[in-house]
């Protein structure tokens, strides 16, 4: 046993004297090629060729250029978007002039509400945007009866962001487009009207036209009411006839403006019938001659005709309304 025991210290004495004298494998560079091994294959073995392993190459994304609509509908678009101007400014409120089908560009900016301000009288009956994700949109009034106006706030929640909004109402449908901006915002913005105030316009103009007097210089005791209206009743059927014993006055309904209006034909003993000259004075026709018949035709498939003739009563007294 101790014999045994000598042998084995021994040995663990001498293991790391012979692990310092056996040779090492020469460590190799970290891009250095591993050299292949050979390995026999056993006589009679079948022999196996494996295809060669190529990498397989990232497809990459075609760039397909934008068709002939496209370009048109962007072409279209940039015409017809309106930007801020810096003379359309009324204090702090960019002031649009409101046409049917134009693009109103908006800048606004994150932390900042845009006042979108809406005719004073007008209902909104909706509001859509592309994006209700990124944007807050919302609605509120100002003033009460006929200055109660409608005012969209919107909003975005960073810079770098664009869409498109659209605003229906009772009277008109405003198309808006939509960018962000880091710090730049429109604080609000609203539109004139120019049809509206040529309509104004023309109904003030139609409503003096209408409170003159048809003429000037009438002798009531010369008037002569004696005509007589027959045919078909029309909405524009005449409500009197009457002359000066110079001119010719065909008195017509208020609704006379409100359709087409006919034509005047004088009707001589004969039945034969030609168009005379007349003008229109608000709602009275006035022929600078005296006739004895006179038709008003309209239509062509179903035509109404109503005729005019002169009587022989008196002169009457009353004055025309």
């Amino acid at each position: 046993m101790k014999t045994a025991f000598l042998a084995a210290t021994a040995l663990a004495l001498a293991a790391p004297a012979i692990a310092q004298n056996a040779p090492t494998a020469p460590a190799l560079p970290a891009n250095a090629a591993v050299p292949s091994v050979a390995v026999a294959t056993p006589p009679g073995a079948p022999v196996i060729s494996l295809p060669p392993v190529t990498a397989t190459p990232v497809p990459r994304r075609r760039h397909i250029p934008p068709s002939l609509a496209e370009l048109r509908v962007r072409s279209a678009n940039r015409a017809a978007t309106l930007e801020p101007a810096t003379g359309g400014y009324l204090n702090a409120v960019q002031v649009y002039p409101y046409s049917d089908g134009v693009i109103y560009h908006v800048l606004t900016a994150p932390g900042q509400v845009t006042d979108i301000a809406l005719q004073p009288g007008e209902m909104l009956v909706a509001v859509a945007a592309g994006d209700t994700v990124r944007w807050v949109i919302g609605d509120t009034t100002s003033g009460s009866g006929d200055t109660r106006r409608t005012h969209v706030l919107v909003k975005p929640f960073t810079a770098g962001l664009a869409t498109n909004i659209i605003i229906t109402t009772d009277r008109r449908t405003y198309h808006l487009a939509l960018s962000s901006t880091a710090r730049t915002a429109m604080s609000a913005l609203s539109w004139t009207y120019p049809q509206d105030a040529l309509i104004a316009l023309k109904a003030a103009a139609e409503a003096a036209r209408a409170a003159q007097p048809v003429a000037s210089g009438l002798a009531v005791d010369q008037l002569h009411f004696g005509y007589a209206i027959t045919g078909d009743k029309p909405a524009w059927r005449p409500l009197r006839a009457f002359d000066d014993g110079r001119q010719t006055f065909i008195q017509f309904p208020t609704s006379l403006g409100e359709s087409e209006a006919p034509p005047l034909f004088l009707v001589d003993a004969r039945g034969n019938a030609e168009l005379v000259n007349y003008r229109v004075q608000g709602r009275y026709y006035v022929v600078d001659r005296i006739f004895d018949a006179a038709e008003l035709r309209l239509g062509l498939k179903h035509q109404d005709v109503v005729r005019i003739s002169r009587t022989g009563e008196p002169v009457s007294r009353r004055r025309p309304s």
